[in-house]
């Protein structure tokens, strides 16, 4: 469904100099796949996703979707931020209702594709609510229905729920589960989170180095509900954290 093929994105700095953001990586995502990124701030996890979602295109090699090039952002993927991308003067309805209007949908249909959502993640009593008056976890659930009112087949999540509660983030990743094995949906989750990787992906790509994915771990029980309880669970983390350990960089 998704395939990165030796892909490398260069940026140029101020004063002329280059920084290799990302070195020459491929990965082949199929549909319905779980993916977890994970790696310490600054090695390019962000930057790959970027390059995923068509908002920014490689220096070198290609992203295809399908077969076909991504040269700019496809309707199928939807984009899921870490700071939730709300606007603080539109309602919860407003906010999940945007990503239709500007497409051009109609209110009517906006209206029936948006609040069957907003109920299914609990905010059907928020609709009418400001941002600045909800908690971290229901700004979070506002802009994963925003994305779902899209209709997408591919989720990307860049650090989604790292500024919420230890509590917070575990409903928070069960819900995002739970809905991506309901729609079907393929998901490409960055984190910083070894606990948090293990936990969601089916495969796992482990930036040790700035810019390259050094593993790619098989992780064939992420998503199920009694994994953390398990000792395999703690040997993967395990495995991760060893891995991410090699790169020495912070």
């Amino acid at each position: 469904m998704l395939k990165i093929d030796n892909v490398s994105l260069r940026y140029r700095n101020n004063d002329g100099t280059h920084l290799d953001a990302i070195q020459g990586i491929s990965l082949d995502i199929e549909e319905g796949e779980r993916i977890s990124i994970v790696g310490a701030s600054g090695c390019g996890k962000s930057s790959l996703l970027y390059l995923i979602s068509g908002l920014i295109a490689p220096s070198s090699g290609a992203v295809m979707y399908n077969n076909r090039p991504m040269t700019s952002p496809h309707a199928d993927i939807a984009l899921i931020l870490q700071d939730y991308g709300l606007f603080p003067w539109k309602t919860v309805y407003k906010n999940a209702a945007l990503g239709l209007k500007l497409r051009g949908a109609d209110r009517a249909a906006i209206r029936g594709k948006v609040m069957p959502i907003l109920e299914e993640m609990g905010l059907a009593d928020k609709v009418n609510a400001y941002p600045g008056q909800l908690s971290g976890g229901q700004k979070q659930r506002v802009a994963i229905a925003r994305a779902l009112a899209l209709n997408p087949k591919v989720l990307l999540m860049d650090e989604p729920f790292a500024a919420l509660d230890f509590i917070t983030q575990e409903n928070m990743e069960k819900t995002a589960l739970h809905l991506c094995k309901q729609r079907s949906l393929t998901l490409v989750m960055v984190t910083h989170n070894i606990e948090e990787a293990v936990f969601m992906g089916q495969r796992i790509a482990v930036f040790s180095v700035p810019g390259k994915i050094t593993a790619l771990i098989d992780n064939h029980r992420g998503g199920e509900e009694d994994y953390r309880d398990s000792p395999l669970f703690f040997q993967q983390c395990g495995l991760v954290r060893a891995m991410m350990g090699g790169g020495g960089f912070a």
